[in-house]
């Protein structure tokens, strides 16, 4: 989806989803600028920018912004899969740090320059498959996620009508995050049959819709949770 040229923050665009992102917003001449800790892969991408950003770190205020921002994608998350006696309070506050916390303070620090967007603005977050689908060992991640979905629904209510807020959940994504869940052929070919479509994810199937949200085209969307998962939130397929 073709945007009319913008500036955009990705937080979380040097690996996965987050970079697929970038290469369309930068294949579209926007002026993109990148939060993350490290830059590497980054190298040599022609109007992307660097701003170092960790997202356990309050972020009351960031150097290096432009002063008139389009849109913010929040990308970091994890994927923290154990029983739920092997929790520890440190684990569901890790999560909630990096997936939710990480967020709010990232559009906390943003808001001002999404406000001067003549045009309007859009805010995409990350949820997960595992917040609508009840799965085993996901207590703190879907516990984490469910905030996002709470978050990205209130603020879409408070920021109408100026900055659209939407959220994305996708399931299981072929990114280095998912690394230790896709080890091995038979890992990932279970992992495909769980899937109606018989697959999992591909970074670009996620970034494409996350680039439509931040587009004109998605001028009349604010307030929805958009499930790119292969079927698995919906379907059951029995054979």
């Amino acid at each position: 989806m073709k945007l009319d040229a913008g500036t955009f923050l990705v937080v979380g665009g040097s690996s996965g989803i987050g970079f697929e992102i970038v290469v369309r917003l930068m294949e579209q001449n926007h002026e993109i600028y990148v939060g993350s800790r490290t830059n590497d892969r980054l190298t040599g991408f022609e109007g992307v920018r660097h701003v170092g950003i960790d997202v356990r770190e309050p972020q009351s205020h960031l150097e290096g912004l432009p002063e008139v921002m389009n849109g913010l994608v929040y990308c970091p998350g994890t994927i923290r899969l154990k029983s739920f006696n092997r929790l520890t309070r440190e684990d569901f506050l890790d999560d909630l740090q990096i997936n939710f916390l990480g967020a709010v303070s990232l559009i906390q620090a943003c808001l001002p320059n999404l406000r001067r967007s003549a045009r309007g603005a859009s805010i995409v977050l990350f949820s997960s498959v595992a917040v609508r689908t009840g799965m085993a060992l996901h207590a703190s991640i879907a516990a984490a996620k469910g905030a996002v979905e709470g978050l990205a629904r209130s603020l879409a209510a408070e920021f109408a009508p100026h900055i659209r807020v939407n959220a994305i959940a996708p399931s299981l994504v072929d990114t280095p995050l998912a690394g230790d869940l896709l080890s091995s052929e038979e890992k990932r070919h279970a992992a495909a049959e769980r899937h109606p479509l018989k697959r999992i994810g591909r970074p670009q199937d996620v970034a494409d819709l996350a680039v439509f949200l931040l587009s004109d085209a998605a001028g009349w969307i604010t307030g929805q949770v958009l499930h790119v998962d292969g079927g698995m939130s919906t379907l059951r397929i029995f054979k």
